[in-house]
């Protein structure tokens, strides 16, 4: 008996493509910062339209280990899918898509991307994205059935993509690329706090241990967030201190960071899943405005 054939779309949903977008778009940000830091004698390849296709190159090598990331993600969680209302129509839990052929797909474009960037791009680059894909995998997801702390170590993988943008242009992994990095780092970390505990009895019915679980009222969570804001606020204004971008961006980072601290704050102050889902909203807003912001001023 031959096994039934899966639907094209049910594979491209177990990458999670909202995500390998966003992965994509930061890649392409590091890799735009890293280029205006070069003389034209570093660039990493002869002309300008060369240097163009090497940010093709990164784009689609870094997208397929994103893709191939999140598919072994849910491949691992698939029971806890399995469980929460938000998730159980995804492609493994509801019967979609078989565990072999899921692992298979994973492995392959995560595997092909990897090999993209090495061939294409350079050595350092298909590190960070190997790198990104075993700590999301192996490190991260198993924790968060363990600890809470596992949002941590989750925003470091979440943080590389801009540094493998950065690197996919030539530039050196110095105080610039940490800076990106810390941007990325500590942005996730309100974002994931206010989405959680928006969802926090979905994610204690899968047994996860977030710490919306136990935080019914929503203050503690709140107050992480704000203190998370907080020090997102002089690390978001870093890139001008580091010549990487004018005073423009400056004055604009400056009001943008305090907004969602307000936020956070006020969610604090009187917790209600309106306000979470107001600082869930204004996180996700903030990245392309700030991104935006920060490469139109490198540009200028």
């Amino acid at each position: 008996m031959t096994a039934p054939l899966v639907a094209p779309r049910d594979l491209f949903a177990l990458t999670k493509p909202r995500i390998v977008l966003l992965v994509a778009i930061t890649a392409a940000a590091g890799y735009t910062l890293g280029l205006r830091t070069l003389a034209p004698g570093q660039y990493p390849a002869s002309s300008s339209a060369a240097t163009w296709w090497v940010l093709l190159h990164a784009l689609i090598g870094t997208s397929l280990v994103a893709g191939g990331t999140s598919a072994l993600n849910m491949i691992v969680e698939r029971d806890v899918d399995a469980l929460m209302r938000r998730t159980a129509r995804r492609p493994l839990p509801a019967g979609r898509v078989a565990v072999r052929t899921a692992t298979a797909f994973a492995w392959t474009i995560s595997v092909l991307g990897v090999l993209e960037l090495v061939l294409f791009v350079n050595g350092t680059t298909a590190l960070l994205a190997a790198v990104t894909l075993l700590v999301y995998v192996f490190v991260y997801t198993p924790l968060k059935r363990r600890t809470s702390l596992a949002t941590l170590v989750g925003a470091i993988p979440g943080a590389l993509p801009i540094v493998g943008g950065w690197t996919a242009s030539g530039a050196p992994l110095d105080a610039r690329a940490a800076a990106l990095f810390a941007i990325l780092f500590l942005w996730q970390l309100p974002h994931v706090l206010a989405l959680s505990w928006i969802h926090r009895e979905d994610y204690a019915r899968a047994g996860l241990r977030m710490m919306s679980v136990n935080d019914a009222e929503g203050g503690a969570t709140f107050r992480q967030a704000t203190l998370d804001a907080a020090a997102l606020l002089p690390v978001s204004l870093a890139p001008a201190l580091l010549s990487m971008a004018g005073w423009p961006y400056f004055f604009l980072a400056l009001p943008l960071s305090g907004a969602l601290i307000a936020l956070a704050w006020a969610g604090a102050r009187k917790p209600s899943p309106l306000r979470a889902r107001r600082l869930f909203l204004a996180t996700l807003a903030y990245l392309p405005i700030l991104l935006g912001a920060l490469v139109a001023g490198a540009i200028s």
